[in-house]
C-alpha cells in the first residue's frame, strides 16, 4: 500500500482575480493579478508549504483555467491526481476588492454551477481518503449534490479514524433558499445551552438534534450529519450558529464538542481563537498584530497551520499560537495561495510577537502592492477565501 498522505482535502479550488491596486472599487481597478484560489486547495498549499506531503479532491473546468490550476498545484507541491475536468462547467472565477484592514468583498462567478460541486461518490480513491493522516471537508461541499454525498461518503470511510477536520465555511451564496430539513424524530437537548459531554459520552450522540432558530435550516441539518463523524471542527462566529444556534464563542465549542468532535476551533477574528477540547483542555489565544494588506486566506493558512501542528503532537495552545501566527503572515500579503508561509517565517513571526516586514518578507514581484498602513490584527476568524 502506498504511504498514506499527511494531508489530503476535499472541496472547492477555482481562480482568483485580485486587484493589484487597494483600496479601490472594481469598477476603477485595471490590473489585476491571477491566483489559484479555493479554500481546501488553499489548505492543501500551506500545509504543503510546511513540509508535509498533500493532495486535493476537486474538480475543473475542461478550459484553460483548469489547466493553470493544475500547473500551480504542482509548483506548490500538492499532488493533483484527484483533480479532474468537468466538461459541462467552466472554472469558477473569484474577484475580490481590497479595502484594508478589514472590507474584502468576493464576487463568486460559480454558475450555472462550480465543476467541484459535481464530486460523485464512485470517483473517490476511499482507500487513500481513509488512510490520510489528515482529511479535510469544508461546509461549501454540503450545498449541493453530488458533492454533499461524495463528502459524506469520504467522512464514512474515515470512520473517525486519524485527524477528519470539518472546517464549516459557511457561504450562503451557495446554498439553496432557506428551509427546513426532514422531521427529526429525535428528541432535542434537555438544557438550553449544550454542555460539553462528559468524556465517556459516544462522540455524536449528545445534542445531535439540530438547532432551533438556525438562520438556515436545512444547512444546519447537513452540518449536524458532518459533525457526527468529524474529529476537530473549526469556524468562525457565523458559522458556528449554523453549526450549533450558538454565538457566544464558549457555549458554540461545547456546542461543537456534543455534535462529535473531539476539538472544537472557535475562530474570533481580533478576539484571537479558542480552543477547546474534549478532555477539558482550554486555549484562549490572541491574534498577533499585523499590517494587513488582504485578509482573505487568512483562515485558509491556519487551516494548513492548524494540521501541521496536529500531526506533529503539539499542546493545544502552541497548535493555535503557530496558526495564528500563519494566518497573520498571508493577511500581510495580497495573494492567498503563493502566500502562505513556510516554516521559519511562521517561528520568525512567533519571535518577533508580530508580523515585520523583515521577519516574514518573501522576494518581491511586480504584482506585489505596497502593505497598507493600517495596524490591526490578523483576520483568521473571518474565514475570508475563495
Amino acid at each position: 500500500m502506498p504511504e498514506p498522505y499527511d494531508v489530503i482535502t476535499m472541496g472547492r479550488i477555482g481562480v482568483d482575480l485580485y486587484p493589484l491596486q487597494t483600496g479601490l472599487p472594481l469598477a476603477r481597478v485595471d490590473a489585476f493579478g491571477k491566483f489559484l484560489g479555493g479554500s481546501p486547495t488553499n489548505v492543501a498549499v500551506a500545509a504543503a508549504r510546511l513540509g508535509r506531503r498533500s493532495a486535493v479532491v476537486t474538480r475543473t473546468g475542461q478550459d484553460a483555467f483548469g489547466e493553470y490550476l493544475h500547473q500551480q498545484l504542482r509548483e506548490f507541491g500538492v499532488d493533483d491526481r484527484w483533480v479532474t475536468a468537468v466538461g459541462e462547467y467552466p472554472t469558477p472565477v473569484t474577484f475580490c476588492e481590497i479595502f484594508p484592514p478589514d472590507d474584502f468583498p468576493l464576487y463568486f462567478y460559480r454558475m450555472p454551477k462550480a465543476p467541484d460541486l459535481e464530486i460523485h461518490p464512485s470517483e473517490l480513491d476511499l482507500e487513500a481518503v481513509a488512510s490520510a493522516r489528515v482529511f479535510w471537508m469544508t461546509g461549501t461541499g454540503l450545498c449541493a449534490e453530488p458533492s454533499c454525498s461524495a463528502t459524506l461518503a469520504a467522512l464514512r470511510a474515515r470512520n473517525r479514524s486519524g485527524i477528519t477536520v470539518f472546517d464549516l465555511d459557511w457561504r450562503p451564496m451557495f446554498w439553496d433558499s432557506p428551509q427546513a430539513p426532514a422531521a427529526d424524530t429525535r428528541q432535542p437537548p434537555a438544557e438550553d445551552t449544550p454542555q460539553a459531554p462528559a468524556a465517556d459520552t459516544p462522540p455524536g450522540t449528545a445534542g445531535s438534534a439540530p438547532p432551533s432558530g438556525s438562520p438556515h435550516p436545512a444547512a444546519s441539518a447537513r452540518y449536524r450529519e458532518a459533525l457526527a463523524h468529524a474529529t476537530v471542527a473549526v469556524g468562525n462566529l457565523d458559522e458556528c450558529e449554523i453549526a450549533t444556534g450558538e454565538r457566544e464563542p464558549y457555549a458554540a465549542a461545547r456546542a461543537l464538542l456534543a455534535a462529535g468532535p473531539e476539538l472544537a476551533v472557535v475562530k474570533q477574528g481580533p478576539g484571537g481563537v479558542l480552543a477547546v477540547h474534549r478532555d477539558g483542555t482550554v486555549a484562549d489565544v490572541p491574534p498577533l498584530p499585523v499590517e494587513v494588506v488582504n485578509g482573505l486566506g487568512a483562515g485558509d493558512a491556519f487551516g494548513g497551520a492548524l494540521c501541521h501542528g496536529l500531526l506533529a503532537g503539539w499542546d493545544t495552545a502552541r497548535v493555535m499560537r503557530y496558526a495564528n501566527a500563519a494566518g497573520a503572515i498571508v493577511a500581510s500579503r495580497l495573494a492567498c495561495s503563493s502566500a502562505m508561509p513556510f516554516p521559519h517565517e511562521v517561528e520568525a513571526a512567533l519571535a518577533a510577537g508580530c508580523v515585520t516586514t523583515e521577519a516574514t518578507a518573501t522576494p518581491a514581484t511586480a504584482t506585489d502592492p505596497p502593505a497598507a498602513p493600517t495596524t490591526a490584527t490578523a483576520p483568521t476568524g473571518s474565514g475570508a477565501a475563495s
